[in-house]
């Protein structure tokens, strides 16, 4: 097994556990992470927009609070969130419309947020 279906099984057990359809983002696909998620800092927050052109909706920061400025997030392509911050990358098949929130001591929420549907 390679580490990208390693991966990806692991993005369809967290679907399965919140009973939402895996939907896939493509490894060639940009997501929007902000710097702060590169220094280790938490919780890990995530929120997933439709995916739009060559992006897969995705943005992710860490902290308490992001930030409206328009250089917080930064494009990467998905891949690269392979070793960036792996622990996210499980989160990353929950389909356009949900959010999520970690930590490093395994604190994990998930839910539906319909506002992010709405752009």
């Amino acid at each position: 097994m390679t580490t990208w279906d390693k991966y990806t099984e692991d993005q369809k057990r967290i679907c399965e556990k919140y009973k939402v359809p895996w939907t896939e983002s493509g490894i060639e696909l940009i997501i929007g992470l902000a710097d702060n998620v590169l220094t280790g800092m938490n919780p890990v927050n995530g929120l997933r927009h439709p995916q739009c052109d060559r992006t897969t909706g995705w943005y992710i920061w860490a902290g308490e609070e992001w930030s409206a400025a328009e250089d917080f997030f930064k494009p990467h392509h998905f891949r690269h969130s392979l070793t960036l911050r792996p622990g996210i990358v499980k989160y990353l098949g929950l389909p356009p419309g949900f959010r999520f929130l970690i930590d490093d001591k395994g604190y994990e929420d998930v839910w539906q947020d319909p506002e992010l549907l709405k752009i």
